[in-house]
């Protein structure tokens, strides 16, 4: 009996480190430097810095392929560039850069689907990028200002975008040709029947079913950039940077149902945790982060940091979130159960955009 209890408490330590390491190994956070301008590739357990690959100039977001294998990263400068890096997550090393040609100013990115989606802040447009045909296979226009952020629901009939400049977010469904247009309306079928080979907008190659795209812009606040769609999919909440509000858009009416007086101002990102009970609000010109209650929209604390914060990444199990304090060239642990910050990370200097890598 005694040998069998000592043998199992070798056993278990044993087990839960190989557990912990596998874990390790199918999971990585990844943050972007923009004054290093690179993609260091960490490992959650240890916290250590596994590798770090070059991003491309000004590298401001980072989205992650569905195998968890390469990274895309948005070479931005406020549409300076027109390009996307990739990075090899297995190997940690560039792979030859995405040219957008004239879709300049890149910033927002999503994967879904098996494309990467993202904004062109410059040619007020968003589009997507097939890395299966290496080709840019969709582009629409948004016709606001400084479309910023994306969002991209897994059924790729509804995406969302924030415009700063215009005060607007935009929310983008999936339609028929025509719908919700008179006969013969603007924008409508042409007299006779589709264009030849049977293509329309956002429509796949010849003979294939056309699509069309409804787009309704939301009047928000000032300076709207971070944002997030709650869990459950039904709301969406918005950070003002220029009156310091949030605004809650309910997504079945596509209309704001509340409006917060919540004092972030220089809001930068908005992300709600995977529960939905709590949504997190970093500030480029504060040193805090503001938290608030989800269902009583109520602020519940402000977490003191030194000089301000940009990115914002939540761990999927719920357990912690990592903010890019960017001044601070840090990036602060939370751990989601106390609202304290347990450590830091030194992932370059002015560390931004970060995502969560899974290993498939």
């Amino acid at each position: 009996m005694v040998v069998e209890m000592k043998r199992r408490s070798i056993l278990f330590p044993a087990l839960l480190l190989c557990a912990t390491g596998a874990w390790a190994q199918s999971q990585s956070l990844l943050v972007l430097s923009k004054a290093d301008q690179t993609l260091s590739v960490i490992d959650p357990v240890s916290l250590k810095v596994l590798g770090k690959a070059p991003s491309g100039p000004d590298p401001h977001e980072v989205t992650v392929s569905a195998d968890g294998k390469t990274a895309y990263i948005s070479n931005y400068a406020g549409g300076g560039y027109n390009t996307i890096s990739v990075v090899d997550l297995v190997k940690i090393q560039a792979l030859p850069t995405i040219d957008l040609g004239p879709l300049r100013g890149p910033h927002g990115l999503w994967f879904a689907g098996g494309k990467v989606w993202f904004t062109a802040e410059a040619a007020k447009a968003i589009g997507s990028y097939d890395p299966a045909t290496s080709k840019i296979d969709w582009i629409l226009g948004t016709g606001q200002n400084r479309t910023h952020m994306i969002y991209v629901f897994d059924d790729l009939k509804r995406m969302v975008t924030s415009n700063i400049s215009s005060a607007t977010m935009t929310i983008i469904d999936e339609t028929t040709p025509g719908q919700g247009r008179g006969p013969g309306g603007p924008g409508g079928p042409p007299p006779g029947g589709p264009p030849p080979g049977g293509r329309g907008p956002g429509g796949p190659g010849p003979g294939g079913p056309r699509k069309d795209w409804l787009e309704t812009v939301v009047p928000v606040g000032p300076g709207a950039e971070g944002f997030d769609v709650a869990p459950n999919g039904v709301e969406l909440w918005a950070a003002n940077a220029g009156d310091g509000t949030i605004s809650i858009l309910d997504l079945k009416a596509k209309a704001v149902s509340q409006t917060l007086q919540a004092n972030v101002k220089s809001a930068n990102r908005l992300k709600i945790t995977p529960d939905g009970k709590l949504a997190f609000v970093s500030m480029l010109g504060a040193p805090e982060v503001a938290i608030f209650d989800v269902a009583t929209r109520k602020e519940i604390k402000r977490l003191k940091i030194e000089k301000g914060a940009a990115g914002i990444q939540m761990q999927p199990d719920g357990a912690r979130a990592f903010v890019a304090c960017t001044p601070e060239n840090s990036v602060a642990i939370i751990d989601l159960k106390t609202l304290t910050i347990t450590g830091r990370l030194d992932a370059g200097k002015q560390p931004d955009g970060m995502a969560w890598a899974v290993r498939r």
